[in-house]
């Protein structure tokens, strides 16, 4: 009996010895050497649910602090976000007619637009964007290969660089090289309106971004050109004004391929000389163009017509009850083509810094129509 006392005993010394080591420095911290810390009616008390002592007052402040975890954490690897490759131009700018418009003549006052179904009805959103088709337009497929977003309207801006520094798209339905070709439908803007606005754009970069960034931006910048359909298809193939009486297909041609010469030869080498010259005498040797600082443009596609002879319109008008196309409008559209490809070549040589290419559409419908079971599938 004697000895379960002198056990029990022993046992709450131990008690007593282990509860004074674990205790008596935080009381005698708290009571003899921070008295002002435990004692200010300033502080409102801690909780113990929500508040750790500071180091001082901890009883283990004597102890080294780990730097890890006593034991191993399981942490969840966290998947990096999805990398995609850099863009191979930083913006995409779009001019030209209805085979680009991707929304312009939404804001104008035309039969020339594309806001009902079943326009739009296999695009992205499945809803009427603008667009002259059901689905996607080239140049769609051309900004996703750039690595760039689809390019909005110009037209639907409200001025913010952060909306437009990836691109805008001109275009406008009915448009054409002649101011005039296509206001049988109402409202649109011609080549020369869109090189304007495009000006515009540019020298809106210039003022917030500054001039060096600006031009920078623009020079690695793809430019695309696609018009001359509605010169032929509301102008001249509809005798518009008696056209026909004053120009021959060929002279028509020459008309048209002169004007888009000319329009490109401002567009382009107006930009090149803005940082060449002084600007007095850029206002002064480019006759009045002085509004069009196009900011350094150098890559640019020149699309050719696709073969307007072959449209279900001209083939019900000339009785092509077999499907076959209208061979004189076609050689009119390959006589344009080949003009035009060669205004490419002369203004690469002019322009040295400039990369222009042509792209003939009227060679690759064809191969289309003709070899169509390489193609994929083929709907009759």
């Amino acid at each position: 009996m004697a000895r379960r006392w002198i056990l029990a005993a022993v046992f709450f010394l131990v008690v007593l010895v282990i509860a004074g080591t674990l205790f008596f420095p935080l009381y005698f911290h708290r009571e003899h050497i921070s008295p002002s810390i435990s004692h200010n009616p300033a502080r409102p008390p801690s909780s113990s649910f929500s508040s750790v002592p500071p180091p001082s007052l901890s009883p283990f402040s004597n102890l080294p602090t780990p730097l890890v975890p006593p034991f191993p954490l399981r942490r969840r690897r966290r998947r990096p976000p999805p990398s995609f490759p850099p863009p191979l131009a930083p913006a995409f700018f779009v001019l030209g007619d209805s085979t680009v418009d991707s929304g312009t003549n939404n804001f104008l006052g035309t039969l020339a637009r594309a806001d009902r179904f079943p326009y739009g009805r296999d695009f992205d959103t499945h809803r009427p964007t603008g667009r002259f088709s059901n689905g996607r337009i080239i140049v769609d497929y051309l900004a996703i290969r750039l690595g760039l977003p689809f390019v909005p309207p110009f037209l639907g801006q409200v001025g913010r660089v952060e909306d437009m520094i990836h691109g805008l798209n001109y275009a406008s339905a009915a448009a054409g090289i002649i101011f005039s070709s296509g206001y049988d439908l109402g409202m649109h803007i011609s080549l020369t309106q869109q090189i304007q606005q495009v000006s515009d754009t540019f020298q809106h970069f210039s003022l917030i971004l500054g001039e060096e960034a600006a031009a920078d931006l623009i020079s690695r910048s793809v430019f695309y050109l696609s018009i001359g359909s509605n010169d032929f298809i509301h102008y001249y193939l509809s005798n518009a004004s008696g056209v026909q009486d004053l120009y021959k297909p060929s002279e028509f041609n020459r008309l048209l391929v002169g004007t888009v010469q000319q329009e490109l030869k401002v567009f382009l080498f107006s930009s090149h000389l803005f940082f060449l010259l002084p600007s007095w005498l850029l206002v002064n040797s480019l006759d009045g163009w002085q509004n069009l600082y196009n900011g350094n443009v150098r890559k640019m596609v020149v699309m050719g017509l696709a073969p307007i002879g072959c449209t279900p319109h001209y083939l019900w008008q000339y009785g092509s009850d077999d499907g076959e196309c209208v061979e004189f409008i076609n050689n009119v559209v390959v006589d344009f083509n080949s003009a035009m490809k060669n205004v490419v070549n002369e203004l690469n040589k002019d322009l040295p810094d400039a990369k222009l290419a042509f792209c003939d559409a009227f060679k690759a419908s064809m191969d289309i129509f003709a070899n169509h079971d390489r193609y994929g599938e083929f709907v009759n």
